[in-house]
């Protein structure tokens, strides 16, 4: 069984104060977050931020939020190892660029169903179904081919509002 890190009856180092080659404290601020067993987490956090930094941000959190806080920054750390000039923001800004080709490709597939969708219809009976159902008595009174453009306009808005969730990211 662990104890913030530490083994009972044997007192282990926690990663940080191992990689810092210190005396571990019973209250060491690291311990519960950076356990002797993973000493990768804390080494990439204490390259990019620096031990003291990591210290102090612990300190200035509420015990409740620190675990969330480690995530972070080791999450960030490894990011920063990757990518040492975009960090998160690079992965962030890819994974956006593959959503916005993504929504480009549904909004190109959407407008090839609708085409579909216009070839299926003859020019002459079967025009009045694509007429939506929520259309009121006034269509009824409508010539097929008002009927007919009245549909595909109606086809035509949900292409347009499927191309429509632009995202934050683009400039």
């Amino acid at each position: 069984m662990k104890d913030n890190g530490r083994r009972h009856g044997a007192m282990s180092p926690c990663a940080a104060c191992k990689l810092l080659r210190r005396r571990c404290a019973q209250d060491c601020v690291f311990a519960p977050y950076f356990p002797a067993d993973e000493p990768q987490k804390f080494a990439s956090v204490h390259k990019v931020f620096g031990a003291s930094n990591v210290n102090k941000m612990l300190q200035e959190l509420p015990e409740n939020q620190r675990s969330d806080a480690v995530s972070s920054m080791v999450y960030e750390a490894n990011a920063r190892m990757r990518d040492p000039v975009y960090g998160c923001v690079g992965a962030i800004s890819s994974l956006q660029q593959q959503v916005d080709a993504l929504q480009s490709q549904l909004a190109l597939t959407q407008a090839e169903v609708v085409h579909m969708r216009m070839r299926q219809v003859s020019p002459s009976s079967d025009q009045h179904k694509l007429v939506p159902a929520t259309s009121n008595s006034s269509s009824e009174n409508l010539s097929p081919t008002s009927r007919l453009t009245k549909s595909l306009f109606a086809m035509d808005m949900v292409v347009d509002q499927a191309s429509m969730g632009e995202s934050l990211w683009s400039c």
